[in-house]
Parts: C-alpha cells; sequence; structure tokens
C-alpha cells in the first residue's frame, strides 16, 4: 500500500509541474518577443595570406522583418571598430518596418575604420509580440579578379539593466 501511494504522489507531482512548465510560457509563444538587442559581427577588411596583408570589403547590414502579420520599430543601429568604439550613428530616427519588409545599411569598401572585429549594435521593438527579425551582415570584396563573400548572423544579447 505504502508504495501505491508514494507512486500515486510522484505521478501527482510530475503531472502539476508539467502543467505549470506550460502556463509559463503559454501568454507568448516560443520566438515572439517585444524587442531585443542585437550584437552583428561584421568584417570592414579580412587578413590574406603570411604578410598580414588585407582585403578590403563592403558591408551590408540586412534587417529583416520576419513577421508575416505585424510591424517592428528599429530604434538605434550603431556601426563599432574593433575596439568597442562607436564610429556610426547610422539611423537618424526609428524605422518602421512593415510586415516581410527589410532595411539595409551600407559601409562601403574604402572605409577600413572598423577594422577586422567591426560590429553592429540594432535594437528593434514591437507594441506586441512579434518574431524576431533576421539580422545580419553581407561582406563581399573582389582583388587581383578573386572575390570573396560571406555572411555573419546577428546574436540576441541581453543588456545589465543595473
Amino acid at each position: 500500500m505504502g508504495k501505491k501511494v508514494f507512486l500515486m504522489w510522484v505521478i501527482l507531482f510530475l503531472i502539476s509541474f508539467s502543467f505549470v512548465n506550460v502556463s509559463i510560457s503559454a501568454d507568448q509563444p516560443p520566438g515572439l518577443s517585444r524587442g531585443q538587442m542585437i550584437y552583428v559581427p561584421s568584417y570592414s577588411h579580412i587578413y590574406i595570406g603570411n604578410k598580414e596583408r588585407f582585403l578590403l570589403l563592403t558591408i551590408t547590414l540586412s534587417v529583416r522583418n520576419i513577421d508575416p502579420n505585424h510591424s517592428i520599430r528599429i530604434n538605434h543601429v550603431d556601426y563599432y571598430e574593433t575596439q568597442g568604439k562607436r564610429l556610426k550613428k547610422c539611423l537618424d530616427k526609428p524605422v518602421i518596418l512593415k510586415p516581410l519588409e527589410s532595411y539595409r545599411y551600407i559601409i562601403a569598401e574604402k572605409d577600413q575604420s572598423g577594422g577586422s572585429g567591426a560590429n553592429f549594435m540594432v535594437e528593434w521593438a514591437s507594441e506586441i509580440p512579434a518574431n524576431s527579425p533576421i539580422v545580419e551582415a553581407i561582406m563581399i570584396g573582389t582583388q587581383n579578379q578573386q572575390g570573396i563573400s560571406f555572411t555573419s548572423r546577428g546574436r540576441v544579447i541581453v543588456l545589465d539593466k543595473k
């Protein structure tokens, strides 16, 4: 009789625990957010060969609202150099992206100020929970009839709000 009672308590505990998890996330489905800060690695140049020669790159920052039903607001887009100093404030005022709309910002190939550790910080927001945008940098460059291109996807970061 004791084993059956114990087993019943274990089952009830596990069932109640699983309902708690469901109710915690039920108000906002996974992947939806009201806003985030996104770090996007980029490269104004990359090193080639053994002598630390570098190849200059054009950077295109792409922010894509992948939510088919809701607009999002891009509040800030800032461009930083390798040592973390902000080089450019890329937006004068917030930009609204309608469903499935995209925004782009270009750093010219001749602008090597960002260095090999350049990056963007992108802050977006929404009045209601929306799908997080895809934010990536596309780098492309050519030298001596050869070309290189690659992408770098942004990563959500959490800011310490003291």
